[in-house]
């Protein structure tokens, strides 16, 4: 017997690939490490923004674009038959708690009608999807007395963000369980990186105050408990996930993919002002957060154990990059 361990060949060169949300901060790197492991992408954009990443990099030439709406199955339709996609990566959504606080019907029409029409998609063409993966959250599990979360736990939103993310979810496993649809549904923690353009959210928000010599403003309290995951680690693990749905070992399941090393909302924002030497620049404590759960964290051990997945960008490494990449940015 040979002393030479076999390497399982990279499903990824020459296959056809579709990601909805490619524009989106995590679509945008996600197209980018597929494009380099030799996929064919295409893109399901409803706009294309020129401040995405995707678009400012040069990736988007590199991939061929379908427009459309979630919430219009002929366009979805479309792009999974006439690209003849293999896998299908759907990250579009409304992705902010705080718009769909104010506004719920888009958000509940992109984020579990846009996941039933790519869903339906899939099935009606089962003979050229072979693996989808649909991006959840964290926030699918609604409040929970007991954490961190775990796969098993009830799906329980309550606000419209949160149902909406629970809809999509059980969506995923309905369709693999009445129509057989090969999905697997990943719930992240709080995502950051270069290319988040959301300056609501705690870390571009806070990153682009403080290179601009204004405080950091902070909705809620400050002792609100999150899971931070970086970005690089979440496309590896959706690619792990697609990978093993190809290879038959998961389908119909949700993984949960987190640093399991849950931070204070205000620890988060000292550790950012001290890595950009702004620690005189104190934050503003609004405490008016409304429809956001007070502690939310995830267990992983499940991703470790059947996938092989686990973070490998710690947090302050991870704050680094995203501060570098941030004040490129800005001074472009």
């Amino acid at each position: 017997m040979s002393d030479v361990l076999e390497v399982a060949a990279s499903p990824w060169p020459g296959r056809t690939v579709l990601v909805t949300g490619a524009t989106g901060f995590i679509g945008s790197w996600l197209v980018r490490r597929l494009l380099d492991a030799g996929a064919d992408v295409a893109c399901l954009v409803r706009d294309l923004d020129p401040q995405s990443e995707l678009i400012r990099s040069g990736t988007v030439a590199r991939t061929t674009v379908h427009h459309g709406d979630l919430t219009d199955y002929r366009s979805i339709e479309r792009a999974v038959n006439e690209f003849e996609a293999s896998v299908v990566f759907h990250l579009g959504a409304q992705a902010l708690v705080q718009p769909a606080h104010r506004s719920p019907l888009p958000t509940l029409e992109a984020n579990i009608m846009g996941t039933a029409n790519l869903l339906e998609a899939c099935r009606v063409h089962a003979n050229l999807v072979q693996a989808t993966v649909v991006a959840s959250s964290d926030k699918a599990y609604g409040e929970h007395q007991e954490l961190p979360y775990r796969e098993e736990m009830k799906l329980a939103g309550r606000h419209p963000y949160e149902v909406s993310k629970s809809c999509g979810d059980l969506l995923a496993q309905a369709y693999h369980t009445t129509f057989g649809v090969p999905v697997a549904v990943a719930r992240c923690g709080n995502v950051y990186g270069g290319g988040d353009l959301n300056w609501s959210r705690i870390v571009p928000g806070s990153i682009r105050s403080l290179h601009f010599g204004q405080p950091p403003v902070v909705r809620s309290d400050g002792s609100f408990v999150r899971d931070y995951v970086f970005v690089e680690d979440v496309v590896a693990a959706y690619l792990a996930l697609a990978e093993a749905l190809l290879a038959g070992k998961v389908a119909g399941e949700a993984f949960n993919f987190g640093p399991e090393r849950p931070v204070e909302v205000s620890d988060l924002v000292t550790r950012i002002r001290l890595l950009m030497g702004r620690s005189d620049v104190r934050p503003r404590i609004l405490g008016t957060a409304v429809g956001e759960i007070r502690s939310q964290y995830l267990s992983a051990e499940k991703a470790r154990r059947v996938l092989g997945w686990e973070p490998r960008i710690d947090l302050d490494r991870g704050l680094r990059e995203t501060i570098d990449w941030y004040r490129a940015y800005f001074t472009r």
